[in-house]
């Protein structure tokens, strides 16, 4: 039998990912866009509360259980930056280019290339859940300045894994559910819903 979960985001590229991994425990996961689910405020200055206030939002509105993540690049160099922003780092309306083009100039001038993709993710079993699930990841590499890939999303064409000589845009689907942040933050969310 399989539950339905409310992802407290539209972005194809997770909810794919999401997907995968929470299939084979039964889940069947929908966007809340799929349920008239506005995107909810993200005010907060970490990730953990960013994701429990999107997980939140989104059970509230439609009664279900609900899956949210935060996620971002966080940069040695510019003090963790653009962290919780990543995805508005250019302003709005959200745009991966110009997101990735300032990241990428901001950088120009530094040595230091080294960053991080973190993930936090957060599962709600209904809105005023006391005890949400949390889970976390993170993934090491570099920022380079030239695209290389045609996968992923985000920054993926840019985050250079120095270990495997390839960008995330550059990995299978699998490989990058595998490695990833979110990767990590879901395996463990798993082992908790287990």
């Amino acid at each position: 039998m399989t539950q339905t979960l409310v992802l407290a985001s539209n972005n194809a590229g997770k909810l794919k990912e999401f997907s995968q991994l929470l299939a084979p425990l039964g889940f069947d996961l929908q966007p809340q866009g799929a349920f008239q689910v506005p995107e909810a405020d993200e005010p907060h200055q970490t990730f953990v509360e960013n994701a429990l206030a999107k997980a939140r939002h989104a059970s509230r509105l439609t009664g279900l259980p609900a899956l949210a993540d935060d996620s971002g690049i966080c940069v040695q160099a510019l003090q963790g930056a653009p962290g919780v922003w990543s995805a508005r780092y250019a302003g709005e309306p959200k745009s991966d280019t110009r997101n990735s083009e300032k990241l990428v100039a901001e950088l120009a001038d530094q040595a230091d290339k080294r960053a991080y993709y973190y993930c936090v993710l957060v599962f709600v079993r209904h809105a005023d859940d006391p005890q949400p699930l949390i889970a976390d990841g993170r993934w090491d590499g570099e920022v380079i300045a030239a695209p290389r890939g045609a996968g992923g999303f985000g920054y993926d064409p840019h985050f250079w894994l120095p270990t495997l000589d390839k960008t995330v845009a550059e990995l299978t689907s699998e490989e990058k559910n595998r490695l990833s942040h979110r990767g990590q933050a879901m395996r463990l969310l798993v082992e908790k819903l287990r």
